[in-house]
């Protein structure tokens, strides 16, 4: 059974992307991490989603690993459909808390 066309409570959908967005504006996801992150809510698979985005495969695949060197413009492509661009955002540091918006 393929289970991303497994029906999601509407609630349960909310809460996830209500957790992502707050992951995101908290700093707490890597790049990786959010790619990762915003296929799963979009319950596409790899190949489907790289397709989505007019990405390759092998990128999405190296982006998801860790191991890409994504440009911006492959970056904002994928954060689009969820509101999202790059953008300079403060450095964590283990000693200094995050500036408080």
């Amino acid at each position: 059974m393929d289970r991303r066309r497994k029906h999601i409570d509407p609630e349960a959908e909310r809460a996830l992307r209500e957790q992502f967005y707050a992951d995101v504006a908290a700093g707490r996801l890597s790049v990786p991490d959010a790619v990762k992150t915003m296929r799963r809510i979009s319950r596409l698979t790899l190949p489907e989603f790289a397709q989505h985005r007019g990405l390759s495969l092998a990128a999405l695949k190296q982006i998801e690993s860790g191991r890409g060197n994504p440009t911006v413009e492959t970056l904002n492509k994928i954060g689009q459909i969820f509101g999202l661009e790059v953008g300079f955002v403060p450095k964590r540091n283990s000693a200094t808390p995050p500036p408080k918006p």
